[in-house]
C-alpha cells in the first residue's frame, strides 16, 4: 500500500504502547483513524493526540474478544469514514506463570484477547477491505511467537497462532489487492509487562518487577510504529523488530536446540 494519505485505518489496543504510537505515525501520513481499546481513558487521550496532528478520529470502547461487539465495529467504522483499508490487530496482555501456578480462566482470557481478538478482526473487517481499492491487515504476533520461553505458555501460544493463522491468511489472499503483515516485536518499552497477570512465588513476583523494570528502557514504540508503517507501505509479509527478534529468530532456524537451551537459561538469570 504505497498511498496513506485519506485511508482509514483502525488500531485496535490503541490507548498506549505500540497501539498510539501506531495510530499517531499513520495519522501524520494522512491516515483517517478508528481507534479502539478497553481503557477508556488511554483511548481519550490517544484521541487527543491524533485530533492535535489533524486527523480525523473515531473512539470505540471495545474488548476485542466480545465476538458480537466485533461484529459491529466495522460497520461503525464505514458509517464515520466512509470505508475501511488498513487494519492493525494489535490488542494484547500477557499472563506469567508457571503453567502449574496459571489458571484455565486466565489462559482463556488471555487467547480471547490475543488470538480470538486478532480472529475477529480479520473475519469481520475481511470483506470490506477486499471490497476497496486496497488494502491491507497487520496482525501483530510478537518473538515469543517465535522461541517459547519459560513462564509464558499462554503468551507464546496466542503469538505463535496468530503466526500460523496470519500465514494461512496471506496464502488465501494472493491475487488479491490485500496485503498481510506479521509483526514480531522484542522488547518494546510498553505496558504489557505492567499490566499483566502475575501468579506464582514470592521469588516469582520479584523477577517479575525486575522484568517490568527491564522493559521500561527498551525500545521506545514509536520505533516500532515507524517500522510497521513501513511494513504496510512495502506490503512487507513479515517484520521483525529489535535486534532480539532478528537474532532469536535466526537461531532458532540454524540451531534449534541448542538455542532453546540457551534462551531457557537467559530467562532463568533474569527471573
Amino acid at each position: 500500500m504505497k498511498q496513506l494519505e485519506q485511508r482509514v485505518a483502525v488500531v485496535t489496543g490503541a490507548a498506549s504502547g505500540i497501539g498510539r504510537a501506531t495510530s499517531v505515525l499513520l495519522a501524520q501520513k494522512g491516515c483517517k483513524l478508528a481507534i479502539t481499546d478497553v481503557n477508556e481513558t488511554g483511548l481519550a487521550e490517544t484521541e487527543r493526540l491524533l485530533r492535535e496532528a489533524g486527523a480525523s478520529v473515531s473512539k470505540h470502547v471495545i474488548d476485542v474478544s466480545n465476538r458480537e461487539r466485533m461484529q459491529r465495529l466495522p460497520q461503525e467504522v464505514i458509517d464515520a469514514h466512509g470505508g475501511v483499508h488498513i487494519l492493525v490487530n494489535n490488542a494484547g496482555v500477557s499472563v506469567n506463570a508457571k503453567l502449574l501456578d496459571h489458571t484455565i480462566e486466565d489462559f482463556e482470557w488471555l487467547m480471547g484477547i490475543n488470538f480470538w481478538g486478532v480472529v475477529y478482526g480479520c473475519k469481520f473487517f475481511l470483506p470490506h477491505l477486499l471490497a476497496a481499492e486496497e488494502g491491507h491487515i497487520v496482525n501483530i504476533s510478537s518473538v515469543f511467537g517465535l522461541v517459547g520461553v519459560l513462564q509464558q505458555s499462554s503468551y507464546c501460544a496466542s503469538k505463535f497462532a496468530v503466526r500460523g493463522f496470519t500465514e494461512s491468511l496471506r496464502a488465501e489472499l494472493q491475487g488479491t489487492r490485500v496485503g498481510i503483515t506479521t509483526v514480531h516485536p522484542g522488547g518494546i518499552a510498553t505496558n504489557i509487562a505492567a499490566s499483566s497477570r502475575v501468579s506464582g512465588d514470592d521469588k516469582h513476583r520479584a523477577g517479575h518487577a525486575r522484568t517490568v523494570q527491564m522493559f521500561r528502557k527498551m525500545l521506545p514504540p514509536e520505533r516500532a510504529a515507524e517500522q510497521i508503517v513501513r511494513g504496510i507501505q512495502s506490503n512487507r509479509p513479515r517484520v521483525l523488530i529489535t535486534r532480539e527478534s532478528h537474532l532469536l529468530d535466526l537461531a532458532k532456524r540454524v540451531a534449534p536446540t541448542a538455542s532453546s537451551r540457551l534462551i531457557d537459561w537467559g530467562f532463568k538469570r533474569m527471573t
